[in-house]
């Protein structure tokens, strides 16, 4: 390809709407063009990348033994009912009416149509196990977009989907999902970790996110400086450490007048943080609920969502603490009767705390559970965060950002229940099919691959999924013998399967160079006046600094022989 034919335009300034890297730089390289919010339409440069990460994540999917398939974009809203998800995606999924007022959707995910797909070609514990996948486009009416390819209203998504006969079917299907994805993001070029993640709309019993780390990601990932233990915040453990035990004490009220922190309570009273009761209030589904958590911990909202099992959680308004009695800045689970009480299992490592008195500048001593108050639930609802003990080792816990790229589940019977599908087993008993599903997104890996590897002069493609390989720039092509050479080498590295751009355009040195930085093709060799009087071509890596020479003579295999040892 000569880049005086190819369709799009580099820009000389800074797209001032781009917040991430990567937007920027595939903006600023021509590479898409945003349609609205969340919209993009992809240009020939990203598109031939796109295509390449498609190809990867296709054939590690077949070679673990997976089928492609293509399913249906608009769906029947009724499969969605069927499974209760059309209430769970809520407005962040794409619905519409046809002319016939039949009510449809833009699927986000297709966990309810493989169902129904599968269901009525799989009856026999012999049609399995079977894994399908598809790289189709998805749609989620995001509230706000960002970040270019990041967060998107459109995309394209690798989407999988095995069946299995019982749990141990299912454990060998997802660790060749697992295993595949690692060789997909390996071969793309990019770093990632895998990390324990909460499951969301999709649900299931255990997930784990593939995580591209980068400053610029919108997810936090919590892993230990000393083991391999790594989890995405919203499902992060940690190690709760026991306060010294002494014997429980009778309760006394204590005046603390203008205390309506922890921080300030434990400073009053000269103790630890982890010595206090934390109070927080949330609406759930509608309904006051009251948290209490040890004062050195703070409530992982999404944890405690799910051990609630509510759809919609939020911090509960000023109005409705007041409405249910409770004493903002100094309350306490003690003697509440008619208001749910959900407890950290923190609350059991310590004796004597120090709880809110349920009166205005009122606190109590001596507080210890579950002597002095109740509970409706007891589970593990803390935030991990940086400097806690890991939970799998000695070792201390560290945060990084990153972006998610793919993400697996283990979805169990939860889908065949709801979707009615079932195998006959051996003995012509009808069993629900055991699934997993799995995703990966395919503009995220490209916007992930420029966050992680770009530097301050553009692009950095891996070569697996650069557009192209190498890329030709012609200077003094006023000169019949540069026009030529470039010309007959643009065309033998092509011959040979070396994709190949050749810079043809009447534009400076100093352009050329520049948008051969930006667009990030992995070599760069230069055909000109002066090289050509040594017989002599000037290549240069794009990660390099310097460049060098090579004859002109054998140059196609030199270039293949150089490409062969870069990434």
């Amino acid at each position: 390809m000569k880049m005086s034919k190819l369709f799009g335009r580099t820009l000389r300034d800074d797209p001032g709407e781009a917040e991430l890297i990567s937007h920027r730089l595939l903006l600023q390289a021509g590479m898409i063009h945003q349609v609205s919010s969340g919209v993009y339409s992809y240009l020939p440069l990203a598109w031939r990348s796109l295509r390449k990460i498609e190809q990867i994540i296709r054939e590690e999917m077949e070679y673990s033994g997976a089928q492609e398939i293509k399913l249906g974009i608009l769906q029947p809203r009724e499969l969605w009912k069927q499974s209760g998800r059309d209430e769970v995606f809520g407005p962040d999924m794409m619905r519409m009416i046809d002319r016939r007022e039949r009510d449809l959707v833009l699927p986000p995910t297709n966990e309810e149509l493989i169902t129904e797909t599968v269901k009525s070609v799989i009856q026999s514990y012999r049609d399995m196990p079977v894994t399908l996948f598809q790289i189709q486009t998805k749609f989620r009416d995001e509230l706000r977009p960002r970040g270019g390819l990041v967060r998107v209203r459109e995309f394209d998504m690798m989407d999988a989907y095995s069946f299995d006969v019982n749990q141990e079917g299912l454990d060998e299907s997802y660790e060749l999902m697992v295993k595949a994805y690692e060789n997909a993001f390996k071969r793309c070029g990019i770093k990632t970790v895998i990390a324990e993640a909460d499951s969301g709309p999709i649900g299931g019993k255990d997930s784990k996110e593939f995580i591209l780390l980068t400053e610029s990601g919108e997810d936090t990932v919590v892993m230990c400086n000393q083991c391999q233990y790594a989890a995405n915040d919203e499902k992060a453990s940690l190690r709760k450490i026991p306060n010294p035990e002494a014997p429980q004490a009778d309760m006394e009220q204590i005046h603390t007048p203008g205390v309506r922190t922890i921080d300030q309570l434990a400073s009053l009273l000269e103790i630890g943080t982890e010595q206090t009761l934390k109070a927080v209030f949330y609406s759930a589904d509608g309904e006051l609920v009251f948290a209490t958590i040890r004062g050195d911990l703070e409530v992982n909202d999404v944890k405690l969502k799910n051990s609630l099992g509510v759809s919609d959680l939020k911090l509960a308004s000023a109005e409705e603490v007041k409405a249910g009695g409770l004493v903002a800045g100094s309350a306490s689970p003690i003697g509440l009767e008619n208001i749910r009480i959900i407890i950290d299992d923190s609350v059991r490592l310590g004796s004597n705390f120090v709880a809110g008195g349920n009166r205005e500048d009122y606190h109590v001593k001596n507080v210890n559970y579950p002597r002095d108050f109740h509970s409706h639930i007891e589970a593990d609802i803390a935030l991990a965060e940086a400097g806690h003990g890991c939970p799998k080792c000695d070792g201390v816990l560290q945060t990084q950002r990153g972006i998610e790229i793919g993400h697996v589940f283990k979805l169990g019977t939860s889908y065949s229940e709801s979707m009615d599908a079932n195998y006959s087993d051996v003995s012509g008993e009808l069993n629900r099919i055991v699934m997993g599903c799995y995703g990966i997104g395919v503009g995220r890996v490209l916007a992930g691959a420029i966050e992680q590897l770009s530097d301050n002069k553009g692009i950095v493609f891996p070569q697996n999924i650069a557009p192209y390989k190498v890329i030709i720039i012609g200077l003094n092509t006023d000169k019949s013998e540069v026009v030529t050479v470039a010309e007959d080498l643009h065309e033998k590295l092509n011959n040979i399967g070396i994709e190949t751009l050749y810079d043809d355009r009447q534009e400076t040195a100093g352009v050329k160079f520049n948008d051969a930085d930006l667009i990030g093709i992995p070599l760069r060799i230069v055909v000109s006046n002066r090289n050509l009087s040594t017989e002599s071509l000037e290549i240069k890596i794009r990660t390099e600094s310097e460049g060098r020479m090579i004859a002109l003579e054998n140059a196609c295999d030199e270039i293949k022989g150089i490409l062969e040892t870069i990434n």
